[in-house]
Protein backbone atom coordinates (compact mmCIF):
# COMPACT_ATOMS: atom_id res chain seq x y z
CA UNK A 1 0.00 0.00 0.00
CA UNK A 2 2.16 2.79 -0.75
CA UNK A 3 1.18 5.97 -2.18
CA UNK A 4 2.85 8.56 -4.82
CA UNK A 5 4.26 10.32 -2.18
CA UNK A 6 6.27 7.94 -0.19
CA UNK A 7 9.97 8.16 -0.71
CA UNK A 8 12.18 4.89 -0.60
CA UNK A 9 14.56 4.08 1.78
CA UNK A 10 16.95 4.17 -0.44
CA UNK A 11 16.80 7.14 -2.27
CA UNK A 12 15.96 8.95 1.05
CA UNK A 13 19.87 7.49 2.43
CA UNK A 14 21.20 8.71 -0.68
CA UNK A 15 19.39 12.32 -0.47
CA UNK A 16 20.96 12.19 3.15
CA UNK A 17 24.36 11.08 2.03
CA UNK A 18 24.68 13.71 -0.45
CA UNK A 19 23.94 15.97 2.02
CA UNK A 20 26.48 15.42 4.66
CA UNK A 21 28.90 15.08 2.31
CA UNK A 22 28.02 18.68 1.10
CA UNK A 23 28.34 19.71 5.17
CA UNK A 24 32.02 17.98 4.99
CA UNK A 25 33.26 19.90 1.83
CA UNK A 26 31.88 23.18 2.82
CA UNK A 27 34.24 22.67 6.14
CA UNK A 28 37.31 21.56 4.78
CA UNK A 29 36.88 23.86 2.28
CA UNK A 30 37.03 26.71 4.44
CA UNK A 31 40.46 26.42 5.94
CA UNK A 32 41.78 25.59 2.22
CA UNK A 33 40.35 28.65 0.66
CA UNK A 34 42.00 30.68 3.88
CA UNK A 35 45.10 29.38 3.11
CA UNK A 36 44.98 30.03 -0.82
CA UNK A 37 43.92 33.65 0.04
CA UNK A 38 45.94 34.59 3.33
CA UNK A 39 48.69 36.41 1.53
CA UNK A 40 46.48 38.67 -0.12
CA UNK A 41 44.48 39.09 3.47
CA UNK A 42 48.10 39.31 5.60
CA UNK A 43 48.97 42.13 3.29
CA UNK A 44 48.17 44.89 5.62
CA UNK A 45 48.42 42.86 8.57
CA UNK A 46 50.46 45.18 11.55
CA UNK A 47 52.21 42.11 12.46
CA UNK A 48 53.78 42.03 9.17
CA UNK A 49 55.29 45.50 9.69
CA UNK A 50 56.34 44.54 13.49
CA UNK A 51 59.84 46.41 14.55
CA UNK A 52 61.07 44.34 17.56
CA UNK A 53 63.45 45.08 19.85
CA UNK A 54 66.33 43.06 20.74
CA UNK A 55 67.70 45.53 23.32
CA UNK A 56 70.69 48.09 23.66
CA UNK A 57 73.40 48.58 21.59
CA UNK A 58 75.61 48.46 24.49
CA UNK A 59 74.24 44.58 25.25
CA UNK A 60 76.03 43.72 21.78
CA UNK A 61 79.98 44.73 21.73
CA UNK A 62 81.48 45.88 18.48
CA UNK A 63 83.49 43.33 16.84
CA UNK A 64 81.33 40.11 18.40
CA UNK A 65 78.46 38.20 17.29
CA UNK A 66 75.97 37.16 20.10
CA UNK A 67 72.63 35.32 21.06
CA UNK A 68 69.31 37.40 21.43
CA UNK A 69 65.63 36.76 21.48
CA UNK A 70 62.84 38.05 20.98
CA UNK A 71 58.92 37.59 20.64
CA UNK A 72 57.59 36.21 17.41
CA UNK A 73 54.31 38.86 17.00
CA UNK A 74 52.45 36.31 15.30
CA UNK A 75 52.03 33.98 18.52
CA UNK A 76 49.27 33.26 20.55
CA UNK A 77 48.50 33.25 23.99
CA UNK A 78 48.84 29.77 24.61
CA UNK A 79 52.30 29.41 22.17
CA UNK A 80 54.55 29.51 25.65
CA UNK A 81 58.31 29.30 24.97
CA UNK A 82 57.53 28.25 21.73
CA UNK A 83 56.97 31.74 20.52
CA UNK A 84 60.43 32.67 22.03
CA UNK A 85 62.53 33.26 18.24
CA UNK A 86 66.56 33.27 18.77
CA UNK A 87 68.45 35.41 16.21
CA UNK A 88 72.60 35.86 15.61
CA UNK A 89 73.34 39.70 16.41
CA UNK A 90 77.15 40.75 14.50
CA UNK A 91 78.14 44.07 15.76
CA UNK A 92 80.65 44.61 12.86
CA UNK A 93 81.99 48.22 13.89
CA UNK A 94 79.71 49.78 17.01
CA UNK A 95 77.20 51.24 14.43
CA UNK A 96 77.04 48.50 11.72
CA UNK A 97 75.35 45.48 12.47
CA UNK A 98 74.13 41.86 11.04
CA UNK A 99 71.23 40.07 12.20
CA UNK A 100 71.04 36.40 11.51
CA UNK A 101 67.91 33.83 11.44
CA UNK A 102 69.52 31.35 13.52
CA UNK A 103 68.64 28.60 11.08
CA UNK A 104 71.03 26.83 8.59
CA UNK A 105 70.05 27.93 4.47
CA UNK A 106 70.06 24.21 4.29
CA UNK A 107 67.30 22.52 6.15
CA UNK A 108 66.74 24.94 8.77
CA UNK A 109 68.89 23.17 11.50
CA UNK A 110 69.73 25.70 14.83
CA UNK A 111 73.59 26.95 13.42
CA UNK A 112 75.94 27.61 16.72
CA UNK A 113 78.67 30.51 16.47
CA UNK A 114 81.94 29.53 17.41
CA UNK A 115 84.22 32.59 17.99
CA UNK A 116 87.26 30.66 18.18
CA UNK A 117 87.17 30.11 14.37
CA UNK A 118 85.16 33.07 13.45
CA UNK A 119 82.13 30.36 11.89
CA UNK A 120 78.67 29.61 12.40
CA UNK A 121 78.25 25.83 12.35
CA UNK A 122 75.18 23.72 11.12
CA UNK A 123 75.43 20.56 13.47
CA UNK A 124 73.04 18.83 10.97
CA UNK A 125 75.34 18.27 7.56
CA UNK A 126 78.04 20.43 8.41
CA UNK A 127 76.86 23.74 6.81
CA UNK A 128 79.51 25.87 7.92
CA UNK A 129 79.08 30.27 7.53
CA UNK A 130 81.60 32.74 7.52
CA UNK A 131 81.05 35.28 10.30
CA UNK A 132 79.91 37.76 7.85
CA UNK A 133 76.51 34.92 7.22
CA UNK A 134 78.29 34.08 3.76
CA UNK A 135 78.48 30.25 2.87
CA UNK A 136 81.96 29.03 3.69
CA UNK A 137 81.45 24.82 2.97
CA UNK A 138 79.10 22.23 2.96
CA UNK A 139 75.60 21.65 1.73
CA UNK A 140 73.61 24.89 2.07
CA UNK A 141 73.74 27.01 -1.26
CA UNK A 142 73.75 30.55 0.06
CA UNK A 143 74.57 32.44 3.05
CA UNK A 144 72.09 32.64 6.61
CA UNK A 145 69.22 34.99 6.03
CA UNK A 146 69.51 38.18 7.53
CA UNK A 147 66.86 40.72 9.32
CA UNK A 148 66.35 43.90 8.64
CA UNK A 149 67.28 46.08 11.10
CA UNK A 150 67.42 49.72 12.46
CA UNK A 151 69.25 51.84 15.19
CA UNK A 152 66.49 53.90 17.06
CA UNK A 153 67.11 55.66 20.60
CA UNK A 154 69.55 53.31 20.92
CA UNK A 155 68.06 50.72 20.61
CA UNK A 156 68.73 47.57 18.00
CA UNK A 157 65.16 46.92 16.24
CA UNK A 158 64.56 44.28 13.64
CA UNK A 159 61.66 43.97 11.26
CA UNK A 160 60.60 40.09 12.66
CA UNK A 161 56.71 39.78 11.06
CA UNK A 162 57.54 37.30 9.01
CA UNK A 163 60.86 34.75 8.89
CA UNK A 164 63.87 35.19 6.45
CA UNK A 165 63.30 32.89 3.54
CA UNK A 166 64.78 32.21 -0.09
CA UNK A 167 61.66 34.99 -1.17
CA UNK A 168 63.26 37.22 0.80
CA UNK A 169 66.83 39.09 0.57
CA UNK A 170 69.65 36.11 1.77
CA UNK A 171 72.94 37.45 3.17
CA UNK A 172 74.40 39.58 0.19
CA UNK A 173 77.82 41.88 0.77
CA UNK A 174 76.89 44.88 1.34
CA UNK A 175 73.60 45.45 3.61
CA UNK A 176 70.08 46.52 3.41
CA UNK A 177 70.33 47.85 6.82
CA UNK A 178 68.65 50.93 7.72
CA UNK A 179 69.66 53.62 10.45
CA UNK A 180 67.00 56.25 11.35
Amino acid sequence: MSTENEISRRAMLVKLGVFLNGVVGVVLAVPIVRFLLSPVTREGNARDESWLSLGGIEQFPAGQTRLATYRNPAVNSWDGQTGDVACWVRNVDGQHFQVFAINCAHLGCPVRWFAQSNLFMCPCHGGAYYQDGSRASGPPERGLFEYPFKLENGKLLIKAGEMPTPGRAANTKGGKATCA
